[in-house]
């Protein structure tokens, strides 16, 4: 299919007419926090602004959820499942990183064994429209991690702003069917083509900040029980900001309020994360809870899922109250001789 351009100023009207068939989830800054939300009408969108301050892995995996209702009896309790079934939906303008985080998302929470029946109904009955990055900030890292300003993995269609319009390339056959309800798009031309050809060399150019994982997974191996984890996690406050704004850390806990079982974002920064209702807790400090979100996203994940739970958008970067640095925790262990091993091995 070829690809087609829309006019900046007819992009609520294009939202509006998707927005009779599908539910739409867009960028809109609401209390001074950029998120994804459901439109009440195109003019809500902000585009033009930079990432999100909470990813859309909330549109997937919401902050709340109720799994079940439930009735206590005096012999019995009564279930009552809601219903799984989401209509057609559109996560419009999500940046490639975020794009990336769905596609990690999908191999942690739909494959294998045990899948996530709540998350898999929502992925499979919504389409993702990214908006490439034209200028990417100084905290981002996303080519350290495969990625690109303009990548397409985990995208139906791809927009590229071009200056006054946007430039639509379809990606998926899914993408390819939602821009064909469209017939009044106007072709784009070669002059919009090449545009969006140097903006993509320009976007990747200017992601200046690299960090080398070549290695970690493997030198992670034998670092349980180094004392780096001491020294890095001095100046954390466990406030667990990174994992909340990380599109890709979805751990949860389950609690019975009202009738209803609810799930609810949880973190591993937190005390309580693992606390045993012995009241025993095998990570008591916080050392040991930056050495689990280090060791998931960097040793974990690549063993069992082949590459690294983190796309490189730079939130917990940005938002962490006292500027504790990602990029400089993974150069820290990257710069550890390669023979540094615990006392245990």
């Amino acid at each position: 299919m070829k690809w087609k351009v829309i006019e900046k100023s007819k992009l609520p009207n294009l939202i509006g007419e998707l927005a009779r068939e599908y539910e739409i989830f867009a960028p809109v800054d609401r209390k001074s926090i950029g998120s994804f939300e459901r439109l009440a009408s195109g003019s809500e969108v902000s585009l033009d602004s930079r990432n999100t301050k909470k990813p859309p892995k909330d549109v997937f995996i919401p902050q709340t959820e109720t799994l079940f209702t439930y009735k206590t009896g005096k012999q019995e309790v009564e279930l009552a499942a809601p219903q799984v079934v989401i209509g057609q939906r559109v996560v419009l303008a999500v940046r490639p990183c975020d794009a990336k985080s769905f596609v990690l998302l999908d191999k942690f929470l739909s494959s294998g064994e045990y899948k996530d029946a709540y998350y898999k109904e929502k992925r499979k009955n919504t389409t993702i429209v990214g908006l490439a990055c034209n200028h990417p900030l100084s905290t981002c890292f996303c080519t350290s991690l495969g990625g690109s300003p303009h990548g397409k993995e985990g995208l139906d269609v791809l927009l590229q702003d071009i200056n006054d319009k946007y430039l639509i390339e379809p990606i998926t056959e899914r993408g390819e069917k939602l821009i064909e309800k469209f017939p009044w798009l106007k072709e784009a031309e070669r002059a919009d083509i090449d545009k969006a050809k140097k903006l993509s060399d320009d976007a990747e150019a200017a992601v200046k900040s690299k960090v080398s994982i070549d290695g970690v997974d493997n030198k992670l191996d034998g670092m349980f029980d180094d004392p780096i984890w001491e020294q890095i996690c001095q100046k954390c406050l466990n406030c667990g900001i990174c994992t909340f704004f990380c599109p890709t850390c979805c751990c949860f806990d389950v609690l019975d309020e009202d009738g209803k079982r609810i799930r609810i974002w949880d973190s591993c920064q937190f005390s309580c994360f693992t606390l045993h209702g012995s009241g025993h807790n095998p990570r008591p400090s916080g050392k040991e809870r930056m050495r689990q979100r280090i060791m998931h996203k960097f040793n974990y994940f690549v063993k069992t899922h082949g590459e690294s739970f983190c796309v490189g958008c730079g939130r917990c970067i940005q938002e962490c109250p006292v500027n504790l640095d990602i990029r400089e925790v993974v150069g820290a262990i990257s710069a550890l001789p390669t023979d540094k091993r615990s006392d245990n091995d």
